[in-house]
């Protein structure tokens, strides 16, 4: 989740009038959707369908983002049954009801909660409370720079935790970037090439690549997200057959399958219930394209009869590829099984 989002990410809740006079305050400066009681609702506050609890845990669900204009003991005895993981929970914030402090209480890095906890601060004239050890200690994140970036983490809880720890206790971290741009870098020695790691407790290392060398210290990878794949397949291909050429297709150009940024095929595949599987199990976006936006790409490819007289197009894996991709492949495509697999490449400013 990013933060500052707008149609209807955020939610506000509030108890009391005094509380009701701050939501409406928030809604003048960002786009939410503000909620009471059923005793105090009227234009602009919408009061809870269930009791609070109940109305709570569905906003949990239904909003990026969670403003509570009460006692921080309220907000958080509400919202404890309900928590998951970092990567899942939304930004939880609590508000007074003078508006003089807003706290970042869940969520702060992913969920956005400290960015959304400093944006409202400023245009409500209130002071922030952020309690996150790398941001009162000035050092950069981990999962801040791969949020940033589009970006996944290997074994990112793990890795999150022992780079902020060793940030803030002031080790000597390495960062490697490649190719790919980190912004924040603050606590990091950057090296510009893998000869100067000596002295380094740990590297962080931007690559797509996999798998690493071993160069004798803890190396803790950040993957930028910018591989697509254009997939052709056969009606009833299983998500495991799938799977399987994607994950060996991956290894074979020597990428971390992490890199995968979306999937892509003709629309007619767009019930295909393995590559919606595939796409779901691996966590990114499945599109579909017509025949009207492949076509222009056609006559780039080779061309199968069967598939031009079964579809109307000649290839689909690789006009699909080059559209996600804006042009950019990457290798040759691999065709096995009655899957066909192209990869490009997103350029880093997409």
């Amino acid at each position: 989740m990013n933060s500052v989002k707008v149609n209807n990410a955020l939610a506000v809740i509030s108890l009391t009038p005094r509380g009701n006079q701050q939501s409406l305050r928030i809604a003048k400066i960002i786009p939410c959707d503000c909620y009471t009681t059923k005793a105090l609702a009227k234009s602009g506050l919408q009061p809870f369908t269930m009791n609070f609890a109940q109305s709570v845990a569905r906003l949990f669900v239904d909003y990026q983002s969670l403003l509570f204009i009460c006692a921080t003991g309220i907000a958080v005895r509400t919202i404890a049954p309900l928590l998951q993981t970092k990567l899942h929970d939304p930004a939880v914030l609590v508000m007074d009801e003078k508006g003089k402090h807003i706290i970042s209480l869940l969520s702060g890095h992913i969920g956005g909660a400290n960015r959304l906890a400093l944006y409202l601060a400023e245009r409500l004239n209130a002071d922030p409370v952020i309690t996150t050890a790398t941001d009162i200690n000035h050092v950069a994140a981990l999962d801040m720079i791969a949020l940033d970036m589009n970006a996944a983490i290997a074994n990112y809880h793990d890795s999150v935790k022992k780079i902020n720890q060793m940030l803030i206790s002031g080790k000597c971290v390495g960062l490697y970037q490649e190719h790919h741009q980190v912004n924040d870098r603050r606590g990091f020695t950057v090296i510009d090439n893998l000869q100067q790691i000596t002295g380094l407790d740990a590297l962080v290392w931007v690559t797509m690549a996999n798998p690493l060398p071993n160069l004798g210290l803890p190396i803790f990878q950040v993957i930028p997200r910018r591989i697509v794949a254009g997939i052709g397949c056969r009606r009833g291909t299983q998500y495991e057959a799938l799977y399987r050429q994607l994950r060996d297709h991956f290894s074979l150009n020597q990428l971390h399958l992490l890199a995968l940024q979306q999937i892509g095929s003709i629309d007619i595949k767009q019930d295909e219930v393995g590559l919606i599987e595939l796409a779901d199990q691996l966590s990114v976006p499945f599109n579909v394209y017509s025949l009207d936006q492949l076509i222009p790409y056609e006559s780039l490819f080779p061309q199968s009869s069967f598939v031009k007289q079964t579809l109307g197009i000649g290839s689909v894996s690789q006009p699909v590829a080059w559209l996600m991709s804006r042009g950019h492949l990457l290798g040759e495509s691999c065709k096995e099984n009655g899957i066909t697999i192209t990869l490009g490449v997103t350029p880093c400013y997409m």
